[in-house]
């Protein structure tokens, strides 16, 4: 069990005893790249997680091993953050967005690993930044709020990691509760948790283990596509101030002004809004045949406006269009890499995963597993808050 490693290997490193905290990745059943457009998603926190040891240590430093990467890092509140090895940033952004508020940060000793994939487009890195956010929250007896917590690990990954992401991420982690999806409207923050009725389905992730780089790819190039879109549109939309406020109407007459590139751009982004909302009402009239038509038309877009799929994305969809028993699939996370997410009849669940080794033999390798949102897993099921864990 990874929250025994940790345990025993701070123990092993700094001679003395953790609290011990715990944030889940998640998923996104649908609206990809909307929230950084102030649009609508809809994530739920699954059991993967990074698990955190960590305890003060009386000094103003602070000493992180991971254990995912078998590193360990010591540096003080003023260190270069360049020098810093990628993952150590992630920390470092949340201490200092947590001293830019004010709080005072003791030294402390921790030691972190967890059993997300990295570059899976499951959100490990925010599920990084929630465990530590969680913790030196409490540690410090900082008494933020959930909010405030989740824009800090935001804040964290724009100022100290380099990418432009929007808040669902951190918001799914530290919010997410059991067996539950949740509609956040990224503008307002208002959020309505409902379960997730799947009637004798599950959800299949497929991992194609092309790991991507959010910083290196073209993830803060699609931002600025969309606000120049926006501000392009802006000019005679009166009130427009992101893609949420617009519709395809409103913006086709400025496809000529954008460019195609960033019309594409836009036009994803508003269609994929109306998705969410669209979902929603399938799930609440248990349409899962309407969800998962749905989920085909999230990939297209992302793969042929958006342009943020690759080829072995591709391929794991078209081999979910051609199974039987699957009733929707698409690309999930940032793009370039990571997962897709299947929407599967449970009798068709063995055959789904064959039907995918023989398609994809000679272009990929790839790693299923089922998330814990169907009431049936195959794994011990965790409590899916941030939480701190008893010894």
């Amino acid at each position: 069990m990874i929250k025994a490693q940790v345990k025993k290997i701070f123990a092993q490193e700094f001679g003395s005893s953790p609290r011990l905290f715990a944030a889940p990745g998640r998923i996104n059943l649908i609206g990809e790249h909307t929230d950084y457009n102030n649009g609508f998603v809809l994530p739920a926190s699954i059991d993967k997680r990074i698990y955190l040891a960590i305890a003060p240590n009386q000094t103003e430093g602070f000493n992180i091993v991971s254990t995912d990467f078998n590193e360990r890092v010591s540096f003080t509140a003023n260190h270069n953050t360049q020098s810093l090895p990628h993952w150590a940033r992630y920390p470092f952004g949340v201490i200092k967005e947590m001293q830019k508020l004010g709080c005072i940060i003791n030294g402390f000793n921790a030691v972190f690993g967890g059993d997300i994939p990295a570059g899976a487009g499951l959100s490990s890195s925010a599920a990084l930044e929630s465990a530590f956010a969680i913790a030196l929250n409490e540690l410090n007896a900082l008494n933020l709020d959930k909010f405030t917590l989740a824009k800090v690990g935001q804040s964290a990954e724009h100022n100290y990691v380099g990418v432009r992401c929007g808040i669902m991420d951190q918001f799914a982690s530290i919010f997410g509760k059991d067996e539950q999806v949740v509609l956040l409207d990224c503008q307002t923050l208002e959020h309505r948790h409902f379960p997730l009725h799947l009637n004798g389905h599950k959800l299949i992730l497929t991992d194609t283990q092309v790991k991507h780089s959010l910083a290196s790819s073209e993830y803060n190039k699609r931002r600025a596509e969309c606000e120049e879109g926006v501000r392009i549109a802006a000019t005679k939309e009166v009130g427009m101030k992101s893609l949420r406020d617009a519709t395809v109407k409103q913006i086709e007459p400025y496809r000529a002004m954008m460019g195609e590139q960033v019309y594409m751009r836009c036009e994803y982004v508003v269609e994929e809004n109306e998705r969410v909302l669209a979902t929603c009402k399938a799930l609440s009239d248990d349409n899962l045949e309407a969800v998962g038509a749905l989920m085909y038309q999230s990939h297209q877009g992302l793969q042929h406006k958006y342009q943020v799929s690759c080829a072995e994305l591709d391929c794991l969809v078209d081999a979910a269009k051609s199974a039987q028993g699957v009733l929707g699939s698409r690309m999930m996370g940032g793009g370039f890499g990571g997962c897709t997410i299947s929407l599967v009849k449970e009798s068709a669940v063995d055959a789904f995963k064959k039907s995918l080794t023989m398609h994809s033999a000679s272009s990929l390798t790839a790693n299923l597993f089922s998330t814990t949102l169907p009431l049936a897993t195959e794994r011990v099921r965790l409590p899916n808050r941030p939480t701190e864990l008893t010894q």
